[in-house]
């Protein structure tokens, strides 16, 4: 059975289906001081937040470039969100750490998070799902 779909077409639907659920709730709760990407930053920063963050980090876990990175922290930082604080081994790297503010708004955003999981696997079994994330780490591999 040959299929005419594009892999990279199905792919960029599915993610900007995804960021319109995501960045719509975003809007909806907090206007323009937290886009969807800043929930997904969140989360990976609360969810490490027994470690040491640094700007390099966060550019490695997104695979996203410095200046991507950089603008997306400015605007946490601006938004009280997160502060960067240099630490004493280094003048250099800046550490990152979540603000109070942060938290807070950490809780809503987890719980719409895990509402969104639940309904991209809603009808799946667990062997489709098994499939699904097989086939998504062989393509993840095949663009290394």
């Amino acid at each position: 059975m040959k299929s005419d779909r594009s892999i990279a077409l199905e792919l960029r639907t599915l993610r900007n289906m995804l960021q319109r659920q995501v960045d719509g709730f975003m809007n909806q709760k907090y206007g323009d001081q937290l886009t969807g990407m800043h929930g997904w930053v969140l989360k990976y920063f609360v969810d490490n937040q027994d470690k040491e963050i640094f700007q390099r980090d966060f550019e490695n876990k997104f695979t996203i470039r410095r200046s991507t990175a950089s603008k997306i922290l400015q605007l946490m930082e601006k938004n009280n969100l997160i502060i960067r604080q240099s630490v004493p081994y280094d003048a250099r790297l800046k550490q990152i750490i979540l603000t109070p503010t942060a938290h807070e708004y950490y809780e809503a955003i987890i719980s719409k998070y895990a509402q969104i999981e639940r309904e991209l696997k809603k009808g799946l079994s667990q062997e489709e799902l098994d499939n699904f994330f097989n086939v998504l780490d062989k393509i993840k591999s095949n663009l290394e």
